[in-house]
């Protein structure tokens, strides 16, 4: 039997970070997954997780573990896939160092991932944003924070590992506008330029955002780094309190990603360009933006402008007498 701590410990500080360069986001989400798959695998053994097997991690139990996800856990299966991502990356791994595992791994790396259903992305309206804008205090030094966090998400589209990593020196300001540079996914950077009320969120933020020991732009009420789970709770909080004035946001979930899809078409509405779009948004393939175009109705308005559909012959339904429907009857 061979002890799988080793090898994992491997694959999460050597494999992923130095051999593939793999991000620090792509680190943190595998690690967790594998932390996940540790503690079904330990409850169902009856061991701890320092003391599994890697023999004991076989396609049968990969595929219980998948389903553990979706019943009990209610994850979908976009998350299904990506748990299954990490587990087939670090069997390939494990074939080269541990060589009768071989059958083992093929059966594992055999396993499908899941189709998905293609849903509409979620967004929001007009007025539903602007209530979540105004829904800060921005007579108080966290409610200029908070307001100028959804600011740039709604702006800038940023993602919510992009927002909580700026730093200062990623924001320069050139008048009217505001240079703001982006780390993005895959450590793809990109520089976008903003509107001079964003600038002026900014502006405010850091009038008191005060000294601090970390270099990121937006702090915690502790003065450290806001985190992903910070940045979500006060969105919840704002979006609670829109929720008054507005009773459909209510009934919408409101993620920090909805965030970034109510920027993106705005700016395809704006422009009617997709590429523009893409660069605006930092994504790798533009398919991936070809999304948007299933939701905006600017594009179908165009079609019914530019397309004459066929003509129907003319004609008028007449029913036939009751007396002699009820012969025939």
């Amino acid at each position: 039997m061979t002890d799988i701590a080793p090898h994992i410990a491997a694959f999460l500080r050597q494999r992923l970070p130095v051999e593939r360069a793999a991000s620090q986001h792509t680190c943190d989400a595998y690690a967790y997954a594998f932390q996940i798959l540790f503690n079904f695998t330990s409850q169902k053994f009856g061991v701890s997780p320092s003391a599994l097997k890697l023999e004991q991690i076989d396609a049968p139990l990969v595929l219980e573990f998948l389903e553990h996800l979706q019943t009990e856990r209610g994850n979908r299966p976009r998350t299904r896939n990506a748990r299954l991502t990490a587990i087939k990356s670090f069997m390939r791994f494990v074939e080269y160092r541990v060589p009768s595992a071989l059958e083992q791994v093929k059966r594992i790396l055999s396993i499908p991932v899941q189709k998905t259903d293609v849903r509409l992305v979620a967004h929001l309206t007009t007025e539903q944003c602007k209530l979540i804008l105004d829904a800060p205090d921005p007579t108080t030094r966290l409610g200029i924070r908070d307001r100028t966090m959804l600011h740039l998400c709604v702006t800038a589209g940023l993602r919510v590992s992009e927002l909580i990593g700026l730093r200062l020196d990623d924001v320069s300001f050139k008048s009217p506008y505001m240079n703001l540079h982006v780390r993005g996914k895959g450590r793809k950077d990109r520089i976008l330029i903003l509107w001079k009320t964003v600038a002026e969120s900014v502006r405010a933020w850091l009038a008191v955002r005060g000294e601090a020991l970390v270099p990121e732009l937006f702090l915690n009420a502790r003065g450290k780094q806001i985190t992903r789970a910070g940045f979500e709770y006060l969105l919840r909080k704002h979006v609670a309190k829109s929720g008054e004035h507005c009773p459909s946001l209510l009934e919408k979930r409101v993620s920090p990603h909805v965030l970034r899809h109510t920027c993106a078409l705005n700016i395809l509405q704006a422009t009617g360009d997709i590429r523009k779009v893409a660069l605006w948004l930092g994504h790798e393939s533009i398919q991936t933006t070809e999304d948007y175009l299933r939701v905006d109705v600017t594009e179908r308005i165009s079609v019914l402008e530019s397309v004459t559909p066929p003509q129907l012959r003319p004609g008028r339904f007449r029913p036939p007498d009751k007396l002699i429907s009820l012969l025939r009857g």
